[in-house]
Order: C-alpha cells, then structure tokens, then sequence
C-alpha cells in the first residue's frame, strides 16, 4: 500500500552541505544528492526524508547506512516505528489500563451476581433491563482498555500515526458507553421501585397513563442522542489527528477539524442525554417516593430519595460530557493532542469513567440480587399475613421429628384425602349417611318419620350443645361421622328442630322428593313394542318371538302417532 506523506511547505528544509555540491550529509554519512533529488525526496524539519511514498528518520543511530541508485536505503529505519522511549503520557496509561482491568473482572462478577434469575420471567419486568447496566460496563471498560494500551505508543512514535488515532477514537466510544451506562442505572433503579410496587398489587399502577408514557419513550429520547452524537463524531476520516508532525501542520490541518462544528454538535447531544437522566431520576422519584408538601420539605425530600451512588455517578458524568465541550472549543487540552497535559487527559478524561464504574461495582457487591430480594418482600409479607389471622408455623425439626419428610407424594395425597373425610366420594358418604339409624335408637325408615322415641336424643352431645340436651326424644336422626365442622352444626340444627317441630320440613322434603322421583320415572316416551314399529310376531312352542318376513307396514301407518311429554323424548 502507498503512503502519501502530507507536510507543509513551511516544513521543508534544504539538504544539508556535504563535501560538494553533489554531497549532503546525515548523522555523519554521506549521500548522493542528484539521486535523492532525482526520486524526490524531501528533507523536513522534523528530521525525516520523505518522496510521498516512503519515509524514513534521518538522525542517530536510526539514518540510513547507504543509499543505492534506485533511490532505496540499506539499514533505514521508516518514519512510522515506535523508536522513542515511553513518556509520562505511556506510562500513566499503563497505570490506569491495569485499573479498567481490574474493574472488567468486578464488573462481570457484579453482572453474574444481579443478572442471574430466581424467579420466572415477567413480560412486565425483562431480565435484561437489570444488566443493561452491567453489559455497558464491559463496554466501557473494554475501550477503555484498547485507547489506553495504544496510548503507550503516542509518545513512542516520532512521526505520528495509527496509535493517537486509536487513542482518541476509543476515548469518544468511552464517553458515549459512560453516558449510557449511568442512564441505564437510573432507569432500572426507577424500573426495580415500580416492581416493588407491582408484586404485592399488579394493579397499583396502570399502563396506560401519561407514568409509563413517559418511561416508554424515554429510553428511545435518551439513545436517539447517544447515537446522534456516534454518527457525529466517529463515521469520519480520522487521518486529521496524526497530522501533527510539525507545529505548522497542526495548525494548518489538526486544530480545525478537531474543534469543527461536529463535535461541537456531537458534544451538545451528550448534554441533552444528560440532562434527561436528571429528569428521569425526578420522575421516578415523584411517582415511587413519599411525596412532601411545601417547596422546602419537597426539595429536602427530593434530596434524600437520591441514592448515594446517583450522587456521585451522575456529576461524574456531567464532568465527563463537559470535557467532550471543553476539547470541542479548546485544543490545548484536548486528548488527541500529541504533547498534550497529562494530568488534565487523564483526570478529566478517564477519571469520571472509572469513578463511575467503581460506584456501580460498590453497589453491585453491597446489594442483593433482585429476585432474592421480592422473595425476601414476599416471606416478610407472609409472615404478616399469618401473625393476623393467628396462623403459627411449626418449626423446621417439626417434619423431621413425625416422620413426615420420608413421605413420599402418594403418602402425601392420602393424608390430605383422610383429612377432608375419608376415602370415599362425598356421594357414598351422603348415602351412607341417608342410611344411618337414629342416635341412640333402632333404625328407623322413612315411612314412620313422625315416630318420637324419647330415648335417641338422652346422650347426644351434640343437642346437648344446640340447647335440647334434657329432651328425650326427637324425629328422625341420621348420624354424622364426617370431620366438616359445617355439616355437624347443620345436624345438630337439624336434630333440635325435628324435636321443637315433630311435623318438620325434613318430612315435606323427603316426600316431595319421592313425588319427583314418581313422576320422572313415569315421564318420558312410552316402553318399546314391536306392534309400535308396524312388526308382528308369531309365538312356536318354545315361546321365541321370530320376526315376520312381510314388507307390509298398514299397522305402522295405522297406529297412533306418539306423544311427546317432554323434551327428553325428542
């Protein structure tokens, strides 16, 4: 691939004088010069040598040893090598890159811990939105890593080039990925109150309001100017930035571009995403907090409802975005600057970064997983519910000390069928208990319902309690030797009537009840014959009917046509 070499004309400098007019010398050895003028090279002030296609350094030890006819050196080292040792810039970036290291390892262990899942899904509440936090976090960290690592080659090239283009193209991916991940931190946290919110009572809040309005379309607010910002900052020819190999030439091609209207518009989208993390944070604590009345008290509770970490993480990201505005008006400190201030690219253009993530890892170890903590909310809550309707709970050797952990699921379906009545169906029980003699006498039938006998009811406990315990005699009594509370007290209710009323209703019932039964067996279509049907038959001695082999069918049209009673018979 040919490289074009652009310098300044101010940047040329002419050969140095050598022993004649056809001698020029560099770092001590001699040249040709009608062959270096003849493939047009260059000498420039920077001290390389240069024919817009090649390139190479031209001071000790790096010149070259000696120079052949076809305009190519022996043992020539080329402008675009990493020949000088590292500065302070490289040395600092090393620091801060082990740092951003350290801080991708916290981040991933805190997104294992928040992003994992004990509870089902919720088409409410994604798992996703919880780790959009941490996944920008690796992002951050991860170019982070890239620009500070090739920052270590800024001050090692002599003739800048690939390395202070990474740099600087990495660091506005940094900027955009700390915007994002401070707003995705405000957001959930909103999100994580309304859940809180939702669990016990899914209808506390409704979806259709202007609330959730506004938190659908904030999201898409929010990263319509991070990515505003992307496409006006980085889909761009970047080869302005390593054109300062001379003081000319910055001027001349690096400090306009740089401090051109695109990022001075990239800049003023960050601002407007920052600020509406401000308003998101309001939002949610307007409609998730207690609310105050009068201006102080709302201020002062306005203030404490902030969390910690929003206190320090959303100032670190103002810094941050004012630094994008700094650079984007004053080149002096700009970090695509080559000799730039070190304390000021780095304090103020990785610090608030790595602040920011060393917050979030903080509050990533201190607090629980999300889901442990609604099932935590939601033990509390039953531990309420149970304290009021005076519900104790046994403790955990309770099981272990009956017996009832070697249970196996069938044991467990035949203990719970015992306890609501046995093993029979509620049908056979009632049967039974139609069946039942009278308590404390001989069975009874339904045909002497007005018998009294006043020795059934004289041990009763039952009446005892309904207050007829000093009767001695009662109508008809079914006994009761199920477990339901209810059906006891209705017998008992029962039995007491029977004997204040010896006509009683239970009488009337069970007669209506055989009238019904008389009339649905005499209702419906009549029994089958063969005469019916137009069929005759004929009787042999061994009284087997045989059917009548002639088609004629006179008696079926004669005969009467059939009744319906009801609409059972259709």
């Amino acid at each position: 691939m040919v490289r074009y070499e652009v310098f300044d004309a101010r940047d040329l400098l002419s050969f140095p004088d050598g022993d004649n007019s056809t001698d020029t010398v560099f770092g001590g050895i001699h040249f040709n010069l009608t062959t270096l003028k003849h493939w047009n090279y260059t000498y420039y002030s920077n001290g390389t040598l240069s024919n817009n296609s090649k390139c190479y350094l031209t001071y000790e030890p790096y010149q070259p040893v000696l120079l052949y006819t076809n305009g190519s050196f022996i043992n020539a080292t080329k402008c675009y090598s990493a020949v000088d040792p590292i500065g302070v810039r490289g040395y600092v970036g090393i620091g801060f890159a082990a740092v951003f290291g350290i801080a991708l390892m916290l981040t991933l262990t805190t997104l294992a811990k928040h992003g994992k899942m004990y509870l089902p899904k919720e088409k409410r509440f994604y798992p996703i939105g919880r780790r959009w936090q941490w996944y920008w976090g690796c992002f951050v960290c991860a170019c982070a890593l890239i620009s500070l690592f090739t920052n270590i080659d800024v001050d090692r090239y002599h003739v800048q080039e690939l390395p202070i283009i990474v740099t600087s193209f990495f660091w506005f991916l940094i900027c955009q990925g700390t915007v994002a991940l401070v707003w995705e931190s405000v957001r959930h946290w909103g999100s994580w109150q309304e859940r809180q919110f939702v669990d016990p009572n899914p209808f506390v809040y409704r979806t259709d309001d202007r609330r959730s309005k506004v938190e659908f379309y904030l999201p898409l607010w929010v990263y319509f100017w991070i990515w505003m910002n992307f496409f006006l900052v980085v889909p761009r020819s970047w080869t302005f930035v390593e054109m300062q190999r001379s003081p000319e030439q910055t001027l001349a091609k690096t400090i306009p571009t740089a401090t051109g209207a695109r990022f001075k518009a990239g800049a003023f989208c960050l601002v407007i995403a920052s600020l509406t993390i401000v308003y998101s944070l309001r939002h949610s604590i307007y409609h998730y907090k207690p609310r105050n009345r009068g201006i102080f008290n709302r201020t002062w509770g306005f203030i404490k409802a902030i969390p910690m970490r929003f206190v320090l993480t959303i100032p670190l990201c103002l810094a941050l975005v004012a630094y994008q505005v700094l650079i984007s008006f004053d080149w002096t400190f700009s970090v695509m600057r080559y000799g730039g201030i070190v304390p000021v690219i780095f304090a103020w253009g990785y610090g608030p970064p790595l602040l920011i993530l060393f917050v979030q890892i903080i509050y990533g170890f201190a607090s629980p997983n999300e889901d442990k903590a609604l099932i935590a909310q939601r033990r509390q809550r039953g531990e309420v519910i149970d304290q009021e309707l005076g519900i104790v709970k046994k403790p955990a050797w309770w099981r272990r000390v009956r017996g009832e952990h070697l249970y196996t699921l069938r044991d467990k379906i035949t203990q719970n069928v015992n306890e609501v009545g046995g093993k029979r169906g509620l049908k056979a029980r009632f049967e039974d208990e139609e069946r039942e003699p009278p308590l404390g006498g001989d069975l009874v039938t339904r045909s002497n319902n007005n018998t009294i006998e006043m020795n059934s009811l004289s041990h009763n406990p039952r009446v005892d309690r309904a207050g007829v315990g000093n009767l001695s005699s009662m109508g008809e009594s079914r006994r009761y030797t199920g477990k339901s509370d209810r059906r006891h007290n209705e017998r008992v209710v029962e039995d007491a009537s029977g004997v204040i009323f010896p006509n009683n209703a239970e009488a009337e019932r069970q007669a209506q009840r055989e009238r019904w039964i008389h009339e649905i067996s005499q209702d419906g279509p009549p029994s089958y014959s063969d005469t019916d049907r137009g069929r005759s038959t004929r009787h042999d001695g061994s009284n087997n009917a045989q059917r009548n082999d002639s088609t004629d069918t006179t008696d079926s049209t004669a005969a009467p046509p059939q009744q319906v009673r009801s609409m059972l018979d259709v």
